[in-house]
């Protein structure tokens, strides 16, 4: 029997049957688990926001026009520190364009590290393509300079323009990247916390998802961490890891843990393009939908009215309007509670309702309290 059972199995037939259990068997066991640190982020980070102003050099007739005051004014006091004098109405800056340079660092990026910056036109520049950026300081919301950038712009397209009007653009041309433009020259401290205390904070807070945190956490390591709100996890580290190397390895497995977070139901819409994005867990209440569309058609003709021979009278032009109204006959679908979003998409097609159709559907749901989500409009 175990032979006839063996042949059975060896056979590519045998072999495919093997494999779909072993698939099932996996995606059903790790459906939905995600890894902490995919979800959370530990509170011992402390992020900061860099802004500058500077210029960028080197662009080919492309860069700001001579009524771009600041652009003239930086570029001449760059000159004047340099130890040349100019004459601000004799300086064309179609070689140079302002810019506004962004960066984000962090607590756990030191002095000397290199980040990304980004730089954004804010003069009338046409493109910033084969653009430099000249040494700029980049600081935080507090004026303290952390960062300083420069380098070759990156902008990802083109843009050719010839003189008879005719241009072609490929991407967005007036921001740009510059990778590891920016080197720290003063880092960020992170927030003072317990030595043996460490928070974790959930990106999308929810008591649910919290509380499952936890449990995982004290199911591995004993009683060491609760909920303090839908949003914070509060972790006590072990005696036994209060070594630094031990400390970062406890966080670090930690991180690696796998949970089922619980998502709120949500409908969000975008009317500005029609799209639509519905959760898992949202639900349909019974309910009867009934979609028609009226057509109001309006045609005009020009009538014209000769006057009589030696009249001395004006011809006169007038509009003979005819509107016709064709009402289509509306169409009358019950919708059971559903759980499934193949339901709905099922019972909107019948009645042939396009995305638009179905925003106003989906807000009449909401209206009616058969929309058992948050519904949000962008």
């Amino acid at each position: 029997m175990f032979a006839s059972l063996y042949s059975r199995l060896a056979s590519p037939t045998g072999m495919i049957i093997v494999l779909y259990l072993i698939l099932t068997f996996f995606s059903v066991a790790d459906a939905g688990q995600v890894r902490i640190k995919d979800i959370c982020a530990f509170q011992n980070k402390q992020e900061v926001e860099l802004i500058g102003y500077g210029l960028i050099v080197g662009l080919d007739g492309t860069g700001d026009g001579n009524g771009t005051q600041f652009t003239i004014q930086s570029l001449t006091n760059m000159m004047e520190r340099m130890g040349l004098t100019v004459d601000q109405k004799k300086v064309k800056v179609k070689n140079v364009a302002a810019v506004l340079i962004t960066a984000r660092i962090s607590s756990f990026q030191k002095e000397g590290t290199y980040v990304d910056v980004t730089v954004s036109s804010i003069g009338d520049a046409s493109s910033l393509q084969g653009g430099t950026l000249l040494r700029t300081p980049l600081a935080d919301g507090e004026g303290m300079v952390r960062a300083m950038a420069q380098g070759p712009i990156s902008i990802g397209g083109f843009n050719v323009q010839v003189d008879d009007g005719s241009k072609i653009i490929n991407n967005y041309t007036l921001v740009g990247r510059i990778p590891d433009g920016g080197k720290i020259v003063k880092s960020v401290e992170g927030p003072e916390e317990e030595e043996q205390v460490f928070h974790i904070s959930l990106r999308d807070p929810d008591f649910t998802t919290a509380h499952r945190i936890a449990q995982k956490i004290n199911t591995k390591y004993g009683i060491t961490a609760y909920a303090l709100d839908g949003g914070t996890v509060r972790v006590n580290t072990p005696d036994s890891m209060m070594h630094p190397i031990n400390r970062t390895r406890f966080m670090s497995d930690i991180g690696q843990l796998t949970i089922v977070p619980d998502n709120t139901a949500r409908v969000v819409i975008n009317e500005k393009t029609g799209t639509i994005v519905v959760g898992q867990h949202v639900t349909i209440e019974p309910v009867a939908i009934a979609h028609g569309t009226i057509t109001v058609n309006i045609e005009s003709s020009p009538v014209i009215s000769q006057p009589q021979p030696y009249s001395y009278g004006e011809t006169v032009v007038t509009q003979d309007s005819r509107i016709s109204v064709r009402d289509e006959t509306a169409r009358v679908v019950h919708l059971k509670r559903s759980v499934y979003l193949s339901d709905v998409a099922a019972a909107l097609n019948k009645i042939g309702a396009t995305p638009r159709d179905i925003i106003a559907i989906f807000q009449a749901f909401k209206q009616a309290g058969a929309l058992r989500s948050e519904l949000i409009i962008l």
